[in-house]
């Protein structure tokens, strides 16, 4: 799977609550196989916004790096399986 441009975000560990670097982002609700629709979510000018499928707050902290959360873990990576050939 390409990488996208786009961070996305999981909730694996069940928080009320996760502080992300950006605005614009995807909630993946879970890694998959347990993902919810990947959905798109966009603050605006709002420093928060709740995902409408499993309810996780995304709140914005402008100390966090796109590719960092609080608490940590909860920016998915796409990796590609064992085996699969390289790009």
């Amino acid at each position: 799977m390409a990488q996208s441009l786009v961070p996305h975000y999981v909730n694996d560990i069940g928080v009320n609550r996760i502080k992300i670097g950006v605005k614009e982002f995807q909630c993946m609700g879970a890694s998959p196989p347990q993902d919810h629709p990947h959905v798109y979510l966009d603050m605006g000018s709002d420093n928060e916004v709740i995902c409408p499928y499993c309810s996780t707050l995304y709140v914005y902290d402008v100390a966090l790096a796109p590719t960092e959360s609080d608490p940590d873990g909860c920016v998915y990576v796409a990796t590609a399986p064992a085996g699969a050939p390289a790009a």
